[in-house]
C-alpha cells in the first residue's frame, strides 16, 4: 500500500512539472511575439533631422581623374522625411517595407545648402518636439526638385571650381532626377537616434560626393572609383571656362551611369540605403 501511494505521488509530481514547463513555453512564445512588435520607451523628446555632405563637400577633394574640386554650394531638396523605431531593426538589403513601432514625420519640403557656415559639420533640416522616446533605427526621405530659390527646378545643384594642370573651370551642375531613400541605423563613430524622455537626439541623412566624382586617394581599382563618373565628362562640356549644365543634356551613356550613381548617393553615415526613382514603385537595393 505504501509503495502504491509513493508511486501515485511521483506520477502527480511529474504531471505538475510537465504542466509547468508547458505553461512556461507558452509564455515564452507570447513574449517573443510581443518582442517582434517592439515597444517604445515612455515619454517624449525632441528629434532633430540633420543632413551631412561630409568633408568632401565642405573642404573639397581631388576626383579620380585628377581635378581639384572645391564647392561654393551643394543645394539639395528633401521631402517626405521620416524616422522610425523598428523591431526587429530595418535592413535596407532585405527589402523596401518598413514596419515601424513608432513613426515621426517631418512636415514640408526643405532646400538646404550642405556647404557654408550652416554646414558645421551638419545642417539641421528640422525638428519634431513631441517625438516618442525610444531608439530611431531607420529613416526615409525623398530628394525632389526645389520649388523656388537658386536651385528651383532641380533636386541637386553643385556649384564650385575645378582645377587641373593649370586649367580652372567654374561649374554649376544641375540634377533634375528625383530619388527616394531608406536607411537603417546610423553607421559611424557614434550612435544616433537614441531619444530619452525630455531629451534631444538627432538622425542623419548623409550624401557622398565621392560616389559621383571618385577620389584620387582611393585605389584606382576600388569599386568607388570604377563606378564613379569622375569630372572629365563635365569638363568636356565647358564653354569659355564655364561648365553650366543640366545633367539631362549629357550623353545617354553618361546619364545612365549617373542615374546608377545617384541611386547610391544617399547614406546613413556609412550605412547604405535602399533607393528608387521617386516616380517608380519598386526599390533598388
Amino acid at each position: 500500500m505504501m509503495k502504491k501511494a509513493t508511486w501515485l505521488v511521483c506520477v502527480l509530481t511529474a504531471v505538475l512539472i510537465v504542466a509547468a514547463i508547458a505553461a512556461a513555453g507558452c509564455g515564452s512564445s507570447d513574449s517573443a511575439e510581443d518582442s517582434d512588435k517592439g515597444t517604445a520607451a515612455s515619454g517624449t523628446g525632441t528629434l532633430v533631422f540633420t543632413a551631412n555632405g561630409e568633408e568632401f563637400a565642405r573642404e573639397g577633394f581631388t576626383s579620380r581623374d585628377g581635378w581639384n574640386l572645391s564647392f561654393q554650394h551643394f543645394y539639395i531638396t528633401l521631402a517626405d522625411v521620416a524616422a522610425y523605431q523598428t523591431d526587429p531593426p530595418y535592413d535596407s538589403e532585405e527589402g523596401w517595407e518598413i514596419d515601424p513601432v513608432e513613426e515621426v514625420n517631418l512636415s514640408g519640403t526643405h532646400t538646404i545648402d550642405l556647404v557654408g557656415a550652416e554646414a558645421n559639420p551638419v545642417v539641421e533640416v528640422g525638428e519634431v518636439t513631441d517625438a516618442p522616446a525610444g531608439t530611431y533605427n531607420a529613416i526615409s526621405w525623398d530628394v525632389v526638385k526645389a520649388g523656388s530659390g537658386e536651385p528651383a527646378g532641380y533636386a541637386i545643384v553643385l556649384a564650385g571650381t575645378a582645377e587641373k594642370e593649370g586649367q580652372t573651370l567654374n561649374f554649376t551642375i544641375k540634377f533634375p532626377a528625383e530619388y527616394a531613400f531608406q536607411g537603417g541605423e546610423y553607421v559611424g563613430d557614434e550612435r544616433k537616434g537614441i531619444l530619452e524622455d525630455g531629451g534631444t537626439a538627432d538622425v542623419e541623412m548623409t550624401f557622398h560626393l565621392d560616389h559621383l566624382f571618385g577620389d584620387i586617394e582611393t585605389e584606382a581599382g576600388d569599386a568607388l572609383n570604377v563606378d564613379a563618373l569622375g569630372f572629365d565628362p563635365f569638363a568636356a562640356l565647358a564653354v569659355n571656362g564655364v561648365v553650366d549644365i543640366d545633367t539631362a543634356a549629357m550623353t545617354p551613356e553618361n546619364i545612365e551611369k549617373l542615374n546608377t550613381i545617384l541611386l547610391g548617393f544617399g547614406h546613413v553615415g556609412e550605412g547604405h540605403c535602399a533607393s528608387k526613382p521617386v516616380e517608380q514603385e519598386s526599390g533598388n537595393e
